[in-house]
């Protein structure tokens, strides 16, 4: 394929904004060349601004569960856009949208609606601290949370592909309130409790990871968490910015069967425009001002154009249930055609699957945590990248990050994907 133009508005970029782009891993850091730029997409295609045309498998990082520039959201942004694009005042949309989300997702009262995911997870912590009166925090290695400081300490995705997990300007007194653990390491997660004895406030997880490459929970794992937190008066976060909504109605939370103390969410919840919120049951929820004495605030929180394509994305989904199983059909049926494939050539490799979301990592161990996850063939993926894009199939340009499946994919356009992988091995 020819990126001409998508090059030449790489360099431009790159004069004005640093790197060139505005988020870390769209600058192909971690496979080497240049980015694509896109013109516009529909359904499950991309089309960069050369012309060319691509399967996609990120869907925005998961917001796209039926896939780009979906109607139903389309026409909700466009009539709402008509009538004032923000106020910085209450609207019923909010509240609409609150009331739809709440019913659908298990053991939640009342929701906040904020920016970013990043802007959820940072508020759900300090609403954590305020709750329970404790400062420290356990996040696990590879676990992604955005980008505040608090998160920045051993994160996957894109801090771990420029090499500098503890990034500079997070300070030392604001690391020592987070502590590390293993993921799918129940031990590892006691023997910190055990000597913070009193002092943790919260544990914090993506309950299925999508930032160290598509990582399952084990049973005991996930269980042990939550039995664990009850004892000991911890608050159990879950971070669904990528699987609220996607890989249930309800979340992670109903399709692994735990009930979180406080949840997260973003992508899904805005029908791809930015938003994020966090939820919990009334007495949490309780603390949050103007309620209570923890302080949030944001002048474009619930912002109307966010506030209609998640209330249209969201209805669609509490009207389509079966979408889920479709999506996790698609799913299972691109793993086993990329693995039969893998195999006949002789390929080292594991394929990590949950609902929609999905992982090759180039590796003849089982990937159950960032320490495995990072023992992956990176130059093996590179070229496995490359090769899909050359062919017109775009994965995440990273072997840390999971691929999110929209339900526009056609079963023609799976097998066109596995016939790629056969092509360029």
């Amino acid at each position: 394929m020819r990126y001409q133009r998508s090059s030449a508005l790489f360099a431009e970029a790159k004069k004005y904004i640093p790197g060139g782009v505005n988020s870390p891993v769209r600058a192909f850091k971690a496979v080497g060349g240049e980015p694509i730029f896109i013109k516009e997409a529909k359904g499950a295609y991309l089309y960069d601004e050369d012309g060319n045309k691509y399967i996609d498998y990120i869907a925005s990082w998961g917001p796209l569960l039926f896939g780009h520039a979906h109607e139903p959201v389309l026409r909700a942004v466009i009539e709402k856009a008509k009538k004032g694009t923000s106020f910085g005042i209450p609207t019923e949309i909010e509240t609409e949208l609150a009331k739809l989300a709440v019913d659908m997702v298990p053991n939640v009262d009342k929701i906040r609606f904020v920016n970013s995911g990043t802007e959820a997870c940072m508020s759900a912590v300090r609403l954590a601290r305020g709750y329970t009166g404790k400062e420290k925090i356990i996040k696990f290695a590879g676990c992604y949370h955005g980008h505040s400081d608090a998160f920045l300490i051993q994160a996957g995705s894109g801090a771990v592909t420029f090499g500098s997990p503890n990034s500079p300007g997070v300070t030392q007194g604001t690391a020592k309130d987070t502590l590390l653990a293993h993921y799918n390491d129940l031990d590892s997660v006691k023997e910190l409790v055990k000597a913070n004895q009193g002092e943790i406030a919260a544990i914090i997880l993506e309950p299925v990871a999508g930032n160290m490459g598509c990582i399952i929970p084990t049973d005991v794992f996930i269980h042990g968490l939550r039995e664990l937190c009850t004892q000991e008066g911890i608050l159990l976060l879950f971070d669904e910015v990528m699987t609220g909504f996607r890989l249930a109605k309800g979340g992670a939370q109903e399709a692994l069967g735990i009930d979180a103390d406080i949840m997260m969410f973003g992508k899904v919840i805005g029908g791809g425009l930015p938003v994020g919120a966090f939820a919990a049951r009334s007495e949490i929820m309780a603390h949050l001002a103007p309620e209570g004495p923890v302080y949030q605030a944001g002048t474009l929180s619930g912002n109307p154009l966010a506030m209609a394509a998640g209330l249209a994305m969201l209805t669609a989904i509490d009207q389509n249930p079966e979408v889920f199983e479709r999506l996790a059909k698609k799913t299972e049926y691109l793993h086993k055609g990329i693995a039969q494939v893998l195999t006949e050539k002789g390929i080292a490799h594991h394929i990590n699957r949950f609902g929609s979301m999905i992982s090759v990592h180039f590796t003849d161990e089982p990937v159950v945590d960032f320490a495995s996850s990072a023992k992956g063939n990176n130059d093996m993926f590179k070229k496995y990248f490359h090769g899909m894009l050359d062919q017109g199939v775009y994965l995440p340009p990273s072997a840390f990050e999971s691929y999110f499946l929209n339900d526009a994919l056609s079963y023609g356009d799976l097998d066109k994907t596995i016939e790629t992988v056969n092509n360029i091995f």
